[in-house]
């Protein structure tokens, strides 16, 4: 079949990887994709934002299949849009329903879903302008730090977490009457912090059954030790050491069936992924508690990096039987081996930082590189395009030695101004000699 895959992140370059290993996969377009996914497909020029412009390329090049990789064009209604298009509506959308993508699209939405549902999760309110005071008094009632929390999507950077009170009233302050987020933060959610560990979990779902994909752990800031601003991630372990199977029967039972269920509960149309970010708390102890922090909507960055490595099973055949509804004839088949996978970005990311430097990519092993931020330069050089360009994936039979080979691959990579930090998984060693 003929497959369009929208997205040009390390995302994509991964989902990309898997699709083009199917055999049922007759030609992949990415729209508008990078330097790396051009050689496992082609890329099309092509806005995900624009619709009717997708719609029109799906119907004149036989597109059997859309895979949406990132949330806005999800939040936006694009499964809706084909649903509802006479020449679009049997093509197959790996991606939920606009309804379903509030899950996303709406912290507040999110915790109602949850609290409907009985999902663990930290107390919250939802504060507008209009309740700013009624928002400070309610941070009185929390113990520091506290958590605020853009309603609206923020590109992951919507998220404050403040040690004292007064700076926490003051960026509520900036949020909802200095539209610190613009429209995003109209509308704040603040809740009680969560003290523990954090990992992601996956599911493939196709509103009624799904499949529980590996696990994931991200690392957000941009400083070694967890320092500095928030980033689109910084690199990710799969799988948690620490989420044993009594810990995933705890976070599948509690968390994973009770969403599902609920979406079809609700009839709100869902074949895609969930992400579902979990704060861990009292890991070590036989009490050990899964809380979620937030639902995405779709596959993280960089988890996907390590997570999509590790799947066996043709991907195309999960999907289709996801579009289907027969995920429950399904079983998924992972590589035992641990994946680590090392960020490289930019000088001066999350803030300023500068395009079209010259890349080289190194000696090729084993590892994979995916990438993130690239295109081709007007000469047909590879050069960097984004703040996270490249990303180095590796497997082995451990976690250090996966890191091990991952860091001598990212090692190998050089432009001017690179930069990565220097203790992916560390904290994971650390916790796995404690324990």
């Amino acid at each position: 079949m003929n497959i369009l895959l929208l997205g040009s992140g390390g995302r994509e370059h991964a989902i990309a990887h898997k699709i083009a290993q199917s055999s049922q996969c007759s030609q992949l377009f990415i729209a508008p994709g990078n330097a790396g996914t051009e050689a496992l497909g082609e890329n099309v020029k092509l806005d995900i934002a624009d619709f009717e412009a997708i719609g029109q390329f799906v119907v004149s090049h036989r597109v059997d299949m859309l895979v949406v990789g990132p949330e806005a064009p999800l939040v936006a209604g694009i499964a809706d849009y084909f649903a509802e298009q006479p020449l679009l509506r049997n093509v197959m959308v790996i991606g939920p329903s606009k309804q379903g993508a509030m899950l996303e699209g709406s912290k507040d939405y999110a915790k109602a879903f949850m609290q409907r549902h009985n999902i663990p999760t930290a107390r919250y309110r939802t504060f507008t302008e209009a309740t700013l005071e009624e928002g400070e008094r309610f941070l009185e009632t929390l113990q520091a730090p506290y958590v605020l929390k853009a309603d609206g999507l923020a590109a992951g950077k919507g998220v404050l977490i403040d040690p004292d009170l007064d700076t926490a009233k003051a960026h509520l302050r900036e949020m909802l009457s200095g539209h610190k987020f613009g429209d995003a933060s109209a509308s704040v959610v603040v809740e009680e912090y969560l003290s523990g560990i954090e990992m992601s979990v996956f599911v493939l779902t196709d509103g009624s059954h799904y499949l529980l994909l590996p696990s994931a752990k991200d690392y957000k800031r941009i400083g070694e030790g967890d320092t500095g601003l928030n980033t689109g991630g910084m690199g990710s372990v799969s799988p948690v050491p620490f989420a044993d199977k009594a810990f995933m029967k705890k976070v599948e039972d509690r968390i994973v069936k009770p969403t599902v269920r609920g979406l079809r509960d609700e009839k709100i149309p869902y074949c895609g992924f969930i992400f579902i970010g979990l704060m861990c708390c009292g890991i070590g102890t036989p009490d050990a508690e899964p809380y979620v922090i937030e639902y995405n909507v779709r596959m993280g960055d960089p988890e996907t990096e390590s997570v999509f490595p590790r799947i066996k099973n043709d991907v195309v055949e999960l999907f289709e039987n996801a579009a289907h509804g027969n995920l429950d004839g399904c079983k998924l088949e992972v590589d035992p081996r641990t994946a680590a996978c090392v960020m490289m970005v930019a000088g001066g990311y999350p803030e300023s930082y500068r395009k079209g430097d010259l890349i080289e990519l190194g000696a090729d092993d084993e590892t994979l590189i995916f990438h993130c931020g690239t295109k081709r330069n007007d000469l047909g050089k590879l050069v960097t395009n984004g703040g996270r360009v490249l990303c180095a994936t590796a497997l082995a039979n451990s976690l250090p030695e996966a890191l091990l080979k991952s860091y001598n691959r990212t090692m190998a990579v050089e432009w001017k101004d690179k930069y990565y930090r220097r203790d992916i998984g560390q904290d994971l060693l650390k916790l796995m000699q404690e324990g």
